[in-house]
């Protein structure tokens, strides 16, 4: 099962969990869960007015031994209006546009999609049971 918290989180609300919105998955191949701005594709959606964000954002799926992967999925821009990072215990890294990354098994952390030209983001927390 994979678990996701998500949070949208502008200055003024710094501190707070504003907007939290939470989804799950089996751990089955070929389960999807998807963050970004289209509510019909997305089980975690942020404002429509977050442009930063793409219309479907990140990709979670599982592949068939269990192991989910994060993609960040490129948009229509040639360049991304934001930085996606992943933090996994004491370990950060950056996402490249358009790579992937698979999640620990049994483990949890946090992505984060910071927007380049205002202080705001979107912060989602995972846990991966197994």
């Amino acid at each position: 099962m994979l678990e996701l918290t998500m949070a949208t989180v502008t200055a003024a609300d710094a501190g707070a969990t504003a907007g939290m919105q939470m989804a799950e998955a089996p751990s089955e191949p070929a389960a999807v869960l998807r963050v970004g701005r289209d509510r019909s594709l997305c089980r975690l959606s942020t404002p429509e007015d977050w442009l930063f964000v793409s219309r479907v954002h990140l990709e979670f799926r599982c592949g068939p031994d269990g192991t989910w992967l994060l993609t960040w999925l490129r948009g229509s821009q040639p360049e991304p209006s934001a930085e996606v990072r992943l933090t996994v215990g004491p370990h950060e890294q950056s996402l490249a546009y358009g790579g992937s990354v698979p999640l620990p098994r049994a483990g949890s952390g946090e992505i984060v999609i910071q927007d380049r030209a205002e202080p705001r983001s979107v912060n989602v927390g995972f846990y991966h049971e197994v």
